[in-house]
């Protein structure tokens, strides 16, 4: 090839002896990441059924409130109402919440009991209706009769399988042609497929709601699951309830009010906090007035990926897909995502009616949230 002496900067881009310069690199800023997913792990097994159930049991409780509106001078008074009569026994000493007193059950007729006010010793407090009562124990007679059995009933639960589809469709054209950045078009766009049904899973373990009507689905009626948040009833705190902690920005207060609650109604061990990312810069601001910094340090550290208090070490997970306003307390050994047998994500591909390729991501999820009492959630909070 003669000289020229040309520059590179005095040949035009469209001039023939220039290179296109194209990074092979396909850069993606759409957020896709599975944060909770990836901290729950993979199932030990897979769901058998698109109707996947588990069972839960609980032992005899032993709480239980006043159902009394009438309650007269605590030296006479002798008998009052409670919600659930049959959780009592001749023999239990019991105790009201907030109270020094003890008393003894000497007789249950339906929900009335006769107790022995100011029992071994102590002095006789006033009761208040709605106020909370505690079996301490049974103290049997020595030589009696064994009690009558009581026992508790195991309960199903269980959750519907949501099928997560998206289809791919490259021509032969596009699949014959050298791409940059890529050595072959399908295998991208199911990539990018699979990305979106992933960030899409997750969404719908978190938020996910069941229908009404017809959960099992037809030909007509789509399956759904429900989520993590459409599964919690007992353990759901708002901002402004009756003796939840007073603000709406989330404080050390708070998630200490919801893990104390859940640890005295169950055997929940709450080790994930899922967040946000407002919220997960109010958890943060926790340790600001305790932070301190040597003169030679030069790098800002102002984030807390843990948070230890009496009732355990929980992980702190932020999602995107968490809303704004909520915390999720969970105890992720109950928390399970299972794919139905045979129909975790894969590629199916389907027959091409012309000049092109075609095929389907497909996958069939369920989760499994064992004993909602052991999680809580806590809305309403700030969100600016």
């Amino acid at each position: 090839m003669s000289f020229s002496g040309k520059a590179t900067y005095s040949a035009g881009v469209n001039l023939p002896e220039l290179a296109e310069d194209v990074s092979d690199v396909i850069s993606i800023v759409s957020p896709y990441e599975t944060p909770l997913l990836d901290a729950l792990g993979d199932a030990m097994q897979p769901a058998a059924s698109t109707h996947h159930e588990w069972l839960e049991d609980s032992l005899l409780p032993n709480k239980d409130t006043i159902s009394d509106a009438v309650l007269g001078d605590p030296e006479t008074l002798t008998e009052f109402d409670a919600a659930h009569g049959d959780r009592f026994r001749v023999g239990d000493q019991v105790q009201a919440e907030g109270s020094h007193e003890l008393m003894l059950v000497t007789g249950v007729s339906g929900n009335t009991l006769t107790v022995v006010r100011g029992y071994a010793g102590t002095s006789a407090e006033e009761l208040a209706n709605a106020q909370a009562l505690t079996i301490l124990g049974n103290a049997a007679l020595e030589g009696a009769d064994s009690p009558a059995a009581r026992f508790t009933n195991r309960t199903r639960s269980g959750n519907y399988t949501q099928i997560f589809t998206a289809a791919v469709e490259v021509s032969g054209t596009d699949l014959a042609a050298s791409q940059v950045g890529l050595a072959d078009e399908m295998d991208f766009q199911k990539q990018e497929r699979l990305r979106e049904l992933l960030r899409d899973l997750e969404n719908t373990v978190i938020n996910g709601g069941g229908p009404i009507a017809n959960p099992q689905g037809s030909a007509s009626v789509r399956r759904t699951m429900k989520g993590i948040l459409a599964h919690l009833a007992t353990n759901m705190f708002r901002v402004g309830d009756t003796g939840f902690p007073a603000g709406t920005d989330l404080d050390e207060e708070m998630i200490n009010y919801v893990l104390r609650r859940i640890w005295e109604n169950s055997s929940g061990s709450v080790d994930t906090i899922v967040v946000g990312g407002f919220q997960k810069r109010k958890i943060n601001s926790f340790l600001s007035a305790v932070r301190g910094y040597t003169s030679g340090e030069t790098t800002y550290r102002d984030g807390v990926s843990a948070y230890e208090s009496d009732f355990g070490l929980c992980r702190i997970i932020v999602t995107r897909w968490m809303p704004q306003d909520a915390v999720l307390l969970l105890d992720s050994s109950r928390v399970k995502v299972l794919p139905l047998t045979g129909r975790s994500f894969h590629f199916k591909p389907l027959a091409s009616g012309g000049d092109y390729e075609r095929g389907e991501l497909i996958g069939e999820y369920t989760l499994e949230l064992r004993n909602e009492s052991a999680h809580g959630v806590i809305r309403g909070l700030a969100t600016s």
